[in-house]
């Protein structure tokens, strides 16, 4: 039996999506960033954004852009998304009609600035009328918490059935302090030491690990420096359980790549520990002197997933688990 069918019976399995979101808000940065996903493969995600990134002012004529390159050829993989703009901005609707008319090839749409369970609700009601006219009805929704009343809600948010994935927007959640939390909160060290900003972190993630949804962590405003990129991204994933993480700059997608993936004795662990439970019908093993049985065969089986979704090579005796 394939381990989805048996480790997660009665359980929902989690979500697996590539573990990088780059944001392109400009037509050549757009199109540089697909030409890069192209050479690489589907190992990172592009989202083509509407809202912060984009020039202000020309809103239609942005949105028809961002359906046309979804729906070309260049898309391959189809893992190209849209950040729409927030629920009450007047562009949104005209967002979602033109935008998810390529429902079909889109990956996500993500919606910031919501400020409850509520708004989400709404959002995706909104957005399942249009996609469904282009004949989809399980379009992925991704939302932003930046908000003081979307954290006191991040759980409800979390459980909705459409929503993939949740997304830290640091920025605006700092500002929303009004002073009370230093600038510096926005970048590291500070990003990971401040209280307010962690705890926020954590509580956006244990929501999401608890609906079986991807956590995504902010962006490094810092685009020159690789090693602040990567030392985040593994602070992320090491300490507050970020599984995916926001890039905005193309030098940032490689050491976000390489921070989340495992590594390559994690990966052999895994398969051998996962081919030898599939032997024995997932009963329990012991493996280098340790237990093991459907509790960590959950574990182990998320680390093939996250090298599958990294572009990582598996051995070819767990290539079938996945």
């Amino acid at each position: 039996m394939h381990p989805s069918e048996v480790l997660f019976q009665g359980k929902r399995q989690p979500v697996s999506i590539p573990v990088c979101d780059h944001y392109a808000g400009s037509e050549k940065l757009m199109r540089k960033s697909i030409a890069l996903q192209q050479e690489l493969g589907p190992v990172f995600d592009i989202t083509l954004d509407c809202e912060d990134g984009a020039s202000a002012g020309n809103e239609e004529a942005h949105a028809r852009l961002v359906a046309s390159l979804v729906a070309s050829d260049d898309n391959r993989f189809n893992r190209i998304g849209a950040r729409l703009h927030h629920l009450s901005h007047p562009g949104f609707e005209t967002d979602v009609a033109i935008i998810c008319e390529q429902a079909q090839r889109l990956a996500y749409v993500v919606v910031p600035k919501v400020e409850s369970v509520a708004e989400v609700k709404q959002a995706v009601q909104l957005i399942n009328r249009q996609a469904k006219k282009a004949g989809r009805s399980d379009l992925p929704v991704h939302v932003l918490i930046e908000t003081h009343e979307a954290l006191a809600e991040v759980r409800a948010i979390a459980a909705l059935p459409q929503v993939e994935c949740l997304s830290f927007g640091i920025m605006d959640f700092v500002s929303a302090h009004y002073g009370a939390i230093p600038g510096n909160a926005m970048r590291s060290p500070g990003q990971f030491t401040h209280p307010l900003v962690v705890r926020a972190k954590l509580e956006i993630a244990a929501a999401c690990h608890a609906f079986g949804k991807t956590p995504s962590h902010n962006v490094t405003t810092e685009i020159k420096d690789t090693a602040i990129v990567a030392s985040d991204a593994q602070r992320a994933s090491s300490e507050l359980g970020y599984t995916r993480m926001w890039s905005i700059h193309p030098d940032q997608i490689k050491p976000i790549l390489k921070a989340f993936a495992p590594r390559s004795s994690e990966i052999n662990e895994a398969s051998a520990i996962l081919t030898e439970a599939q032997r024995i019908q997932w009963g329990p093993i012991q493996h280098n002197g340790r237990l093991h049985d459907r509790a960590s065969y959950r574990y182990y089986w998320t680390i093939l997933q996250r090298a599958k979704a990294s572009g990582l090579p598996v051995p070819e005796a767990a290539a079938g688990l996945l």
